[in-house]
């Protein structure tokens, strides 16, 4: 969410919470599909459950995009996206990974 609003402020589209969720939102909605389709809460540090949430996350967030919520998808933005979200996804999964070995 934070990337999307800085997104939008460096875009002059400003900084209102309802922009800023109407661009997560697909993406959002992605993630919550590639966690259900894929159980990532069974095996979610593998690098196997990482590859297939960012993919499923990308793919299926950018078809959201442009089919229901009527948004372009230029390359830059799924360029953006693609690489964004991976890093995102992965460097969430290493800090939840040291949390929750700190935490046993």
């Amino acid at each position: 969410m934070v990337f999307v609003a800085i997104g939008r402020r460096n875009h002059d589209e400003g900084t209102a919470i309802s922009g800023v969720f109407a661009v997560a939102a697909p993406f959002l909605l992605a993630l919550v599909i590639s966690w259900l389709g894929m159980r990532t809460w069974v095996e979610p540090f593998t690098r196997r459950s990482w590859a297939a949430t960012w993919v499923i996350t990308v793919v299926v967030g950018l078809l959201l995009r442009r089919f229901v919520f009527d948004r372009g998808i230029a390359t830059p933005f799924i360029i953006v996206a693609t690489i964004t979200l991976g890093v995102l996804l992965g460097v969430g999964r290493l800090l939840s990974r040291k949390l929750s070995a700190t935490a046993s």
